[in-house]
């Protein structure tokens, strides 16, 4: 079934069709689909692009309404504009500080980005025609930020008081691991322990990070994958007490309740099956550029945005090819959620930090 819901999300095209027809049709539809044979895991992203020119920073984004936006990226060395409707055009060096494009049918139009504010371009003009840009979530170095619905302080006491959902069958015995003890190169940036977090206010009361035992064992091997191209893993979250998804689910609107886990399911966190993560480099110690931030409720999210630069995508692969051959999954909200796939063997944990009893084993 993992192998099964990976090849479906990955051709999104079909899955409304197969959702709606019989098992036996499903697994014809899936082996049409996947060929029969077993499904190839993310490829290697191929080499290290270079970062893009100091002057074109400024105008990558979107510009124009949610509904017909137009996006500025840059993809094989050029700044490439795409329109609503998936056309990609290049965009031609023009004067300083000005480009033209050339579609199929007319004569090339010219292209310019207005203004600047917090190191943005304010709006892009197609000949006469003006867009405003876009804001779509923090950008790098910023954090993300709700508007809570209640005090934190209601919040907590509600979740606490709450009791997770009822789940039958037979589980596996939790055995979390201690994700600093798998390698030295494991960094931790728990977000949540602190104020820069989506909330704005400490969730948790340490700032530590736990996976099941093979969860973290497929940690490490992934960590192994990536050492020798020069990066490490930068951890954000892993095991999350039930009580915690009840406040995020409680605090955030309704249009941001995709980006978190509804606590009448439970999360994979819960489970200590899912970690959220980034790549950090080992010579700086700095986190790897991404499309967009951690937590960030916006398309950026997703993992095939389109947007940014050739090297931030190429990082966002980097990671989900180090990930993926090793029993995880990318979270197709968030390119830095991960889900383990023995997650449905393990039960929903409630069960703070400071209250998590180990055992004396050693990780493999």
């Amino acid at each position: 079934m993992e192998q099964i819901s990976r090849c479906l999300r990955d051709r999104s095209k079909i899955s409304s069709l197969i959702f709606s027809i019989t098992p036996f049709a499903l697994s014809i539809s899936f082996f049409a689909a996947c060929g029969f044979a077993q499904i190839a895991p993310f490829a290697f992203p191929g080499h290290k692009p270079a970062d893009i020119p100091r002057a074109w920073r400024p105008l990558i984004g979107e510009y124009g309404p949610e509904q017909a936006s137009l996006m500025v990226f840059e993809k094989s060395g050029k700044l490439v504009l795409r329109e609503n409707d998936a056309a990609e055009i290049s965009l031609q060096r023009a004067a300083a500080g000005t480009f033209t494009l050339t579609r199929p049918a007319g004569p090339p139009l010219p292209v310019y980005f207005g203004g600047e504010l917090n190191g943005h371009a304010v709006s892009i003009s197609l000949g006469d025609i003006t867009f405003p840009r876009r804001t779509l979530g923090p950008e790098e170095g910023q954090v993300f930020r709700i508007q809570l619905s209640s005090s934190m302080e209601d919040l907590r006491q509600d979740a606490l008081a709450a009791s997770p959902p009822h789940e039958d069958g037979q589980f596996r015995d939790p055995d979390l691991i201690d994700l600093t003890s798998l390698d030295s190169s494991v960094h931790l940036d728990i977000r949540y322990a602190t104020a820069n977090d989506f909330l704005g206010t400490p969730v948790y009361t340490q700032a530590r990070a736990f996976l099941q035992r093979p969860a973290a064992d497929a940690l490490l091997r992934a960590l192994l994958r990536l050492k020798p191209l020069g990066y490490a893993l930068l951890i954000h979250d892993a095991y999350r007490p039930w009580y915690v998804t009840k406040i995020f689910w409680d605090a955030t609107p309704p249009e941001g309740k995709i980006f978190v886990a509804d606590p009448a399911q439970g999360s994979r966190h819960n489970r200590g099956c899912a970690v959220d993560l980034t790549l950090y480099d080992l010579k700086t110690g700095k986190p790897t550029q991404m499309p967009g931030t951690y937590d960030e409720m916006s398309p950026r999210s997703f993992p095939e945005y389109p947007g940014g630069t050739s090297l931030q995508r190429w990082h966002r692969d980097l990671l989900r090819w180090a990930m993926e051959p090793e029993g995880f999954t990318v979270y197709e909200h968030e390119w830095w959620h991960f889900d383990f796939k023995d997650w449905r063997e393990y039960p929903i944990l409630n069960v703070p930090f400071e209250k998590l009893q180990f055992s004396e084993k050693q990780v493999r």
